[in-house]
Order: structure tokens, then C-alpha cells, then sequence
């Protein structure tokens, strides 16, 4: 019988969808909720545990009292500043120990990856259990960009891996060949307010998303949903490109009939081994 599934849980409703499929798997689950950062539904009828992101040392502990073997990180997280973390002896000794390699959102991750495996537990990805959230290649819906639109795509990419190497934020937005806006700690949805209002005299306009080339693929993937396509309608924007097998799409449907409407294309990009990996 395969372990107790301990979830990490950030915000929106991806933690409590996958509680769901774990459940109906018939495997028991454990919820590790973060205040200012859950939904409070995630948690309602689950096994959990409220805590603040700095409490590292009372987690680990309520973890292995609970049984748990495997954990995932699910949800984005908005990471703190050190006086909102409030850190534990634990987790100050964690940040003594890494050091600089926490300064951006990936190298925090995958060091935190690193120190849960130390302590005994199987890190997964979120994509082992809710495998049919990886973007698909193609469209998810009927438009598909225009000649313009793939060369702003193509742009986009290398502008999202730059700030992907450097570990800043994994999208941008691209107008004829211009950067209207780069994504960092405010996500997605608040760089494209911000881009809606750059937009220059004529058409296009795409939101490029795409992993980090030295990413771990079992933590924060870029991730769209049916939000993602109502702000970028309401920044002007002519679609959505999002790598295909190295991001998530929630209800790809649901998002392809939401761009059809609003008169935008939604599609999965495949970019080469040698370009999303270092």
C-alpha cells in the first residue's frame, strides 16, 4: 500500500483537486495549509494542519505523526518577506545553510525539495497524480496565432528563459517584437493589468509562459486557467503560448471554449530538449 500523501498546499484549487484524485485512488491524504495563503476551502473535510510558512520544524514533525511517506507541492505560494515568515530555529538554520541559492523562487524550491528529502520524505510532482493538467501541444481552441503571433512567440521564449536561467519569473508578454512586461514576484495575472495599458497602435499581443530551463519539474510549473485567459482578453492581447509538457492547463476545455469567445488563441508550444534544459 503506498504511503500517506502529504500536500503542500498553496493557493487556488489545484491542492483540492488533487486531495480529490488521491482520495479516489483510495490513498489517505494529509493537507498542509499556509495562512494568508490557502483557501480556507481546501481544507474542509480533510486531515490538515494550519501553519505559517516559517514553522518548518512543527510541520516536519506533524508530518512523519501523521504517517506521511510522499509529499507534492501544490498551489502557487506568495513567498514572504523574512519579517511575514516569522522563522523557527529550523527553518533559520535552513536559510544560514543556503544561503544566496534561496534569492530567487526556483533555487527556494528546489532547496526546500532538497531538505525534505533529507528528512526521509519522496518528493513528486504534481503531474504524478493530475497528469492530464500538462499543457498538450496544439490549440485549445479553434484560433491559432498568425504569422505575427508565432514570431512573437518566438521572441517570447527566449526572453522567458532568459529570465528563467536567472531564476526571476517564468513569462513575459510580447507586441511586434516589443517586451511589454516581464513576470517576477507579482505572477501573472498582475503583469498582465500591468501590460494591458502598454499595448501599442495595432494588433497582437501574446502571454508567453514557459518552465525555467534549469527547473525541477515536480515543483511550480507555469500554470494557466480560465483567469489567465480573462486577463489577458482584458489586456488586449491577441492569445496565450504555454510550453507544452512543461506547464499545467486547468480544464483545457473550459479554457479553449472561454478563448473562443473572447477572441483569443490558447495553444501548448513544444520547445527542444536542448533549449528548456541547461
Amino acid at each position: 500500500m503506498a504511503p500517506k500523501l502529504g500536500i503542500l498546499a498553496g493557493g487556488g484549487e489545484i491542492p483540492a483537486r488533487l486531495a480529490a484524485a488521491v482520495q479516489g485512488a483510495g490513498r489517505e491524504v494529509f493537507v498542509v495549509a499556509f495562512e494568508g495563503q490557502t483557501d480556507a476551502a481546501t481544507v474542509q473535510g480533510l486531515p490538515h494542519l494550519w501553519s505559517r510558512l516559517g514553522a518548518a520544524g512543527s510541520i516536519i514533525e506533524r508530518l512523519r505523526a501523521e504517517g506521511v511517506g510522499d509529499l507534492v507541492f501544490a498551489g502557487p505560494v506568495r513567498r514572504p518577506s523574512l519579517a511575514e515568515l516569522m522563522p523557527d530555529w529550523r527553518t533559520t538554520r535552513f536559510f544560514m545553510r543556503v544561503g544566496t541559492r534561496a534569492l530567487g523562487d526556483d533555487g527556494l524550491l528546489r532547496a526546500v525539495a532538497r531538505e525534505l528529502e533529507d528528512e526521509g520524505f519522496r518528493v513528486l510532482g504534481l503531474h504524478d497524480f493530475l497528469g492530464e493538467l500538462l499543457t498538450k501541444p496544439g490549440p485549445a481552441g479553434a484560433r491559432l496565432p498568425d504569422e505575427q503571433a508565432q514570431a512573437d512567440i518566438a521572441r517570447g521564449i527566449e526572453v522567458a528563459q532568459g529570465l528563467g536561467r536567472l531564476d526571476v519569473g517564468q513569462g513575459c508578454v510580447v507586441q511586434q517584437g516589443i517586451v511589454l512586461a516581464v513576470e517576477a514576484i507579482e505572477g501573472t495575472d498582475a503583469m498582465l493589468e500591468r501590460a494591458g495599458p502598454l499595448r501599442r497602435p495595432g494588433g497582437g499581443g501574446v502571454l508567453v509562459k514557459v518552465r525555467k530551463p534549469q527547473q525541477d519539474g515536480r515543483l511550480d510549473l507555469p500554470t494557466i486557467g480560465t483567469t489567465t485567459v480573462e486577463k489577458a482578453a482584458a489586456a488586449g492581447l491577441a492569445g496565450i503560448a504555454v510550453q507544452a509538457g512543461g506547464s499545467l492547463t486547468v480544464d483545457r476545455e473550459a479554457v479553449g471554449r472561454l478563448a473562443d469567445r473572447l477572441g483569443l488563441f490558447v495553444v501548448g508550444i513544444e520547445i527542444p530538449a536542448q533549449e528548456s534544459e541547461e
